[in-house]
């Protein structure tokens, strides 16, 4: 998706590495996360370039209800991704919003829609070129277009943007929920998004026209039950930076308190063949597993993919020149290393961390040390 013969060639080979499902019921069927009685929302739908790009920025506040990835504007009937990413059925591909005005205005998801988008830009949005791509505020009522057409103007009469604004206010007609594949990508396929999103020019954009006001956001939604509380991350407590010095080697501490990375072929778990589970060295959470251990000729530990995503974070890491895809315990806040798009086929992702962040549980030692609920992973080899 998203021109991807360019977003390969600049993040290495991305790959969707999904099927599209039938389906488009989302808009009715989806489940509403935040018990938000659905006859008192209303609508707003933009578009912003990238459906997958917008969707987040909407989804994390409060007052919204849904966000769905879709197409608008163009006159085929129930279009497919494949049709519209033609650009030649008139539609763009959109985000449709589901908000509560009590709780969030127009006004407000307005100004979200400005902060993420590139309202100068008449041929696409950033790598993405094409009609498809182009920004647009579809209103659903008088009011709406007022309030699009006012906050239009005071942003070009700002002068935060040299160019003029060329974003279209139109009147909204109809809105098809794109294919299953495409809703909560940036959920569903975290990694392969964060290279796709860091490839794209989108951030880097957003970070300098808006540097004077990185501070300033719409209020958030408060944490969602079962979030990241105490239930979650259960009883560990992160030690003080004087323990930690304590109980971990040197090496160790360097590697996952200051970001550091040890030699290659030099390390503990690198060709480590052994049945087994791999935890974090500070919070002892479940990481990766051996079966999805491969010989990357990298010189570090390398996995296809994490035994318990929940127990990892990822954030963009731009101390080199080129951005990465930094890996952290969730737990902990320890570095672990690093991903990268060029793994086996089978996920396409090389999780390439240092051995100082981990330790490892054999198979036999599994129950013995409290984690024998992954004792049935090894009995299917």
């Amino acid at each position: 998706m998203k021109n991807m013969l360019t977003i390969m060639a600049l993040s290495c080979a991305v790959l969707l590495g999904c099927a599209p499902s039938e389906g488009r019921e989302r808009m009715e069927n989806n489940k509403d996360k935040r018990s938000i009685d659905r006859e008192n929302l209303a609508k707003a739908t933009f578009a912003g370039g990238c459906f997958w790009c917008m969707e987040h920025p909407f989804e994390e506040l409060d007052g919204v209800a849904d966000v769905v990835s879709g197409y608008s504007g163009g006159d085929t009937a129930n279009p497919t991704y494949e049709q519209v990413s033609t650009g030649r059925t008139g539609h763009l591909e959109a985000n449709q919003i589901l908000y509560d005005p009590s709780r969030i205005s127009y006004d407000e998801l307005l100004e979200v829609f400005w902060r993420n988008i590139d309202p100068t830009d008449e041929y696409g949005q950033f790598v993405d070129r094409g009609p498809q791509y182009a920004t647009a505020i579809f209103y659903h009522d008088a009011e709406q277009k007022r309030l699009a057409e006012e906050s239009r103007d005071r942003l070009q009469q700002s002068g935060r943007f040299t160019r003029a604004i060329v974003t279209e206010i139109k009147e909204y007609e109809e809105f098809y929920p794109a294919e299953d594949y495409h809703q909560d990508y940036y959920k569903t396929h975290t990694t392969r998004y964060g290279y796709y999103r860091l490839a794209s020019g989108r951030d880097r954009f957003i970070d300098e026209a808006w540097e004077d006001e990185k501070g300033k956001k719409v209020v958030k939604k408060d944490p969602e039950p079962n979030g990241d509380s105490e239930e979650v991350l259960g009883n560990f407590e992160k030690p003080n930076d004087e323990d930690l010095q304590c109980s971990l080697t040197p090496l160790q501490y360097e590697v996952t308190q200051n970001e550091g990375t040890e030699a290659p072929f030099r390390n503990a778990y690198w060709d480590n063949k052994r049945a087994g589970i791999y935890v974090d060295i500070v919070s002892g959470k479940p990481l990766f597993s051996s079966l999805d251990k491969y010989q990357s000729g990298s010189g570090w530990p390398s996995f296809t993919q994490p035994l318990e995503p929940e127990n990892l974070m990822e954030k963009t890491d731009r101390s080199l020149r080129a951005a990465r895809i930094e890996v952290r315990s969730k737990h902990a806040d320890s570095h672990l290393g690093h991903v990268f798009p060029d793994g086996p086929a089978s996920t396409g992702l090389r999780y390439c961390v240092n051995s100082a962040a981990l330790r490892f549980v054999p198979k036999e030692d599994l129950v013995k040390e409290g984690y024998g609920e992954y004792l049935t992973l090894f009995e299917k080899e």
